[in-house]
């Protein structure tokens, strides 16, 4: 059973920054994707950037060029480093692994993480 616990939201003014991180463990799988959902009121949930088990990465365009996804080394932590934040970013955050190679839909994701709320203010 594969289990992610996300960490780092908080408070930021636009133009600021914050780093999330996800505990990832039991994540066995040789081929998987992981990604960064987000979910704001009265909002579908939309995948933010994804990566998979070789290293590729995929981005929103909403979040090109201002965020990063990443992994440690040892593949037990996932990073997003948010840069020059929005407050259109502001949302509750899930990280959430999947089986399928180059997931993107959140319906794929069959782990999930219970989500980091991140506010932003203009």
């Amino acid at each position: 059973q594969v289990h992610l616990v996300e960490s780092g939201g908080g408070s930021a003014q636009a133009g600021g920054s914050l780093r999330l991180s996800c505990g990832v463990s039991e994540l066995t799988y040789s081929w998987y994707c992981m990604g960064w959902f987000r979910q704001a009121p009265g909002r579908e949930r939309e995948g933010v950037a994804f990566i998979a088990s070789d290293g590729r990465t995929d981005y929103a365009d909403s979040v090109k060029g201002r965020f990063t996804i990443s992994q440690d080394d040892a593949k037990n932590t996932l990073f997003l480093q948010m840069n020059s934040l929005k407050p259109e970013d502001s949302a509750t955050y899930y990280c959430a692994a999947s089986a399928v190679p180059r997931a993107r839909r959140p319906e794929l994701f069959g782990y999930w993480g219970q989500g980091t709320p991140v506010n932003v203010s203009s």
